[in-house]
């Protein structure tokens, strides 16, 4: 008889992995409201006056919270037919480090600060915010970024080839004398520019310069709106059609809405 029931394990598996259920809704969002905890704690504790004053109280908060992790980090695993998936996973390496930099902390004074890899945690809010309005928009969006991501690459190249081109003539039009020493500084000044970051650390001083920064930084905001008119052009395409459920036996995801069974192994879906 097995130590852990399937019957168990399936409510288990519902109530971690399966947002789109009652349950498993309030599970991620206590979960996230006690990573935000985590996290404020350990910001809080690296300001010294609340340190020396409320230093033993946000102890015990991390201590609480890194307990809770450890105790949710073994029930992802026992919920599931195949661990060794979650375990390599993505968030299964999150998860993990979430939960070890206290361990590691007792072991290596000083180390304590990596708790705050936590805050990584909040990824899982896509997940919780299913309301398909949500997964369903940032599923087409990285679909939409897939397929257009042999446009975007030609794009940023040529605009590379751009910045070089530029970088490369107000070094020629500027020199040394205006802080243009050298091409790559040059080109750098090209790309602040054209990004209308503007650190103001290089500024041309010649007539004829000024004309060609002008030029450039007129550039910026027409080569800003290439990319995001490719990608939408791709997100109005493509429709969603998944949600947040997880296969109980490999637990992949990305199910289409009405589906029973689990495209990768076949496995019936809760």
């Amino acid at each position: 008889m097995p130590i852990i029931s399937e019957n168990f394990r399936k409510k288990l598996h519902t109530v971690i992995y399966e947002a789109d259920t009652p349950a498993g809704k309030f599970f991620d969002i206590s979960l996230i409201f006690v990573i935000i905890i985590s996290v404020v704690a350990v910001m809080l504790e690296s300001v010294a006056p609340i340190k020396i004053k409320y230093g033993y109280e946000l102890a015990v908060v991390e201590w609480v919270v890194t307990i809770f992790f450890t105790f949710e980090y073994i029930a992802r695993i026992i919920a599931l037919k195949q661990p060794a998936k979650y375990i390599f996973s993505f968030y299964g390496i999150v998860d993990l480090l979430a939960t070890l930099p206290k361990y590691i902390g007792l072991l290596f004074p000083g180390t304590g600060f990596l708790i705050a890899i936590r805050a990584i945690r909040l990824l899982r809010i896509f997940r919780i915010l299913k309301l398909v309005h949500f997964v369903g928009a940032s599923n087409q969006l990285a679909a939409a970024i897939k397929k257009s991501r042999v446009k975007i690459a030609v794009f940023l190249f040529s605009v590379v080839v751009l910045c070089i081109i530029l970088g490369t003539l107000m070094y020629m039009i500027e020199g040394p004398e205006s802080g243009f020493t050298s091409i790559p500084t040059s080109i750098y000044w090209t790309i602040v520019t054209l990004t209308t970051v503007g650190f103001g650390d290089i500024t041309p001083a010649t007539p004829f310069g000024q004309f060609v920064s002008m030029l450039i930084m007129i550039l910026g905001y027409g080569i800003i709106a290439v990319p995001t008119g490719l990608v939408t052009a791709q997100f109005i395409t493509t429709q969603p059609h998944e949600n947040t459920q997880s296969c109980p036996n490999c637990s992949a995801e990305h199910h289409r809405d009405n589906a029973k069974f689990c495209y990768n192994c076949g496995h019936t879906l809760n």
